[in-house]
């Protein structure tokens, strides 16, 4: 039976959660899912009262990629296309992003990722990025985040071969901050989420912002870093952080 809806958005707590939900084709994506995400990560950075977004998935898989018969049938495949407006609102969005992963991250499955900010993975999770062996060509920045994230030739292995790799690789590549087993997949990401849903929202989002700055000189940093602390300093979340803190000594 064909799933009626394939993304599912969810509000929980201080959480917009986006569920892949086309099981029967291992959540692949076409141009109605991309929009639904990207309209459901606006939404999230708009609400100051998110601490975090969560992409999980519904079947055995994460995504296997792109459905290629419906990303054949983009008219005008061009940046106004729902695949890359989503990709440019998941790069500028503020607030963080955890994804939990399992089964097949293939292709976007696996790109996505390198835009989260916590990535908790099953141990039976395999990725890959197989765009040149399809003729194409890297995407989602990946040819740019890759080689930041573990190096100019393992990334280049990666893009130019597109083998799949396991959770492990993963982990040790830096793109997964947890490998864990099936079974702990949806415990672990409720620990992140719970540990996300009691910070400070604003500190969240800023600090954040501060990760993803362009590269600057270290007293560039410094300068910007306390621009932004002195504006925390005086807010009442703080206050009342620093409070509790020296209540507890």
């Amino acid at each position: 039976m064909m799933s009626e809806q394939p993304v599912i958005i969810t509000k929980d707590n201080g959480v917009v959660r986006i569920r892949l939900n086309r099981p029967e084709k291992k959540n692949a994506f076409t141009q109605d899912m991309y929009t639904l995400c990207e309209k459901a990560l606006k939404q999230a950075n708009d609400d100051t009262s998110i601490n975090a977004v969560v992409f999980e998935s519904e079947g055995d898989s994460f995504s296997a990629g792109n459905d290629l018969n419906d990303f054949l049938a983009i008219e005008n495949l061009d940046e106004s296309a729902p695949p890359f407006r989503f990709l440019h609102t998941l790069n500028k969005v503020e607030v963080p992003v955890v994804a939990a992963v399992n089964g097949l991250a293939i292709g976007i499955g696996t790109t996505l990722l390198l835009h989260c900010d916590i990535v908790i993975s099953s141990n039976e999770a395999v990725y890959a990025l197989p765009f040149v062996q399809l003729g194409l060509l890297p995407e989602a920045g990946s040819s740019l985040l890759l080689p930041q994230i573990c190096g100019y030739q393992k990334a280049a292995e990666l893009l130019l071969l597109g083998d799949n790799f396991d959770a492990q690789t993963a982990l040790d590549l830096g793109f997964v901050n947890h490998v864990v087993s099936a079974e702990q997949l949806a415990g672990k990401v409720e620990e992140v989420l719970n540990k996300l849903r009691a910070q400070s929202g604003q500190s969240l989002r800023v600090s954040k912002k501060l990760l993803k700055h362009p590269v600057e000189s270290t007293a560039a940093r410094i300068s910007r870093e306390a621009e932004y602390f002195a504006k925390a300093l005086s807010s009442p979340e703080a206050k009342q952080a620093i409070a509790r803190k020296l209540q507890k000594k």
